[in-house]
C-alpha cells in the first residue's frame, strides 16, 4: 500500500511530508486492538470468538447464526455490544468482562516499539472500543507499562463506540486534546473519518505482506481515501522515523 508521500507502507525515508505533518503534533493517540500487537498475535481472534460465544449463550443459537448476527450488530453500529445494547438491552459490565477473558500470554514484548512510543515528544493514550482492564492488560503484556497518560474505553465514552463522532468529542473534551496537534493510529479506516474532519492527523495501521488480516473484507481498503494521511505496517519503525526528526 501506499502513505500520503508515496512510499511504501512502513518506508517513510526521504520524505519531507513526514516531518512537516508531524512537527506541531503533541498529543499521540493510538487504537489497542490490531495496533498496538499484530495481527499475526491472533489475540483479536480470541476476543472474537469469545463475542460469538456469549451470544450463542444469551440467545441459544448455532455459532452460524450467531456469527452473522454479530457481524451484522458490528457493521451497524460500530461495535457488537452496542448492537446488543440498542436491541437486547444487555448488561456491558458482564459483556466486556466476558469476552476480554482471554489468554494474553503468548503475546511477545515488543521492545521496538515500546522504544519507539517512548521517544515520543508529548502525551501519549489510547483511545479504544475495548475495556480499560483490556487495554492495561494487554500493554502490560507487550511490555508497553507505564507508556501512556491514561486509557480512553467504550465506558468513558459512556458506551458509544468509535467511528461515531460522540466518542470522539467525548474523549477530546476529556483529556484536552486539540484534534488539530493530534495524531490518531488505527487499524480501521472508518474509524480514523471523523478525527480527520477535525484536524487528526491520521495514520492507518495495516498487516504486513503475507500476514494474517483480521478485519472484515469491507473495512479493507482497495484505496487510499483522502482522509488518511499515511499507511503503514510498521508501526514502531514509522514511530521510530518520527522521533528522529523531531
Amino acid at each position: 500500500m501506499k502513505d500520503s508521500a508515496g512510499a511504501t507502507a512502513g518506508d517513510t525515508e526521504q520524505h519531507p511530508a513526514l516531518r512537516e505533518r508531524f512537527a506541531r503534533i503533541d498529543t499521540w493517540v493510538f487504537d489497542l486492538d490490531n495496533t498496538l500487537y499484530p495481527p499475526h498475535s491472533d489475540l483479536w481472534p480470541r476476543i472474537d470468538m469469545r463475542i460469538t460465544q456469549y451470544m450463542c449463550d444469551m440467545f441459544g443459537l448455532d455459532g452460524m447464526s450467531c456469527r452473522a448476527l454479530q457481524k451484522y450488530y458490528y457493521r451497524q453500529y460500530g461495535t457488537t455490544m452496542h448492537g446488543l445494547i440498542a436491541e437486547h438491552g444487555i448488561s456491558p459490565d458482564a459483556y466486556l468482562e466476558f469476552v476480554h477473558d482471554i489468554d494474553r500470554s503468548d503475546i511477545a514484548r515488543d521492545i521496538a516499539l515500546a522504544d519507539a512510543i517512548a521517544a515520543l515528544p508529548g502525551r501519549r493514550l489510547i483511545l479504544t472500543n475495548g475495556s480499560r482492564d483490556h487495554a492495561l492488560k494487554t500493554a502490560e503484556q507487550l511490555g508497553l507499562s507505564g507508556l501512556f497518560e491514561e486509557v480512553f474505553d467504550i465506558v468513558a465514552a459512556n458506551l458509544v463506540p468509535k467511528p461515531e463522532p460522540q466518542a470522539y468529542m467525548s474523549f477530546f473534551e476529556k483529556h484536552g486534546v486539540d484534534p488539530t496537534r493530534a495524531v490518531l493510529f488505527e487499524d480501521i479506516e472508518r474509524n480514523l473519518l471523523v478525527p480527520h474532519r477535525h484536524g487528526m492527523a491520521t495514520v492507518l495501521v495495516v498487516p504486513k505482506h503475507g500476514d494474517r488480516d483480521h478485519r472484515e473484507d469491507w473495512e479493507i481498503l482497495r484505496e487510499r481515501p483522502d482522509h488518511i494521511d499515511f499507511v503503514t505496517d510498521d508501526l514502531a519503525g514509522f514511530l521510530a522515523r518520527i522521533s528522529e526528526r523531531s
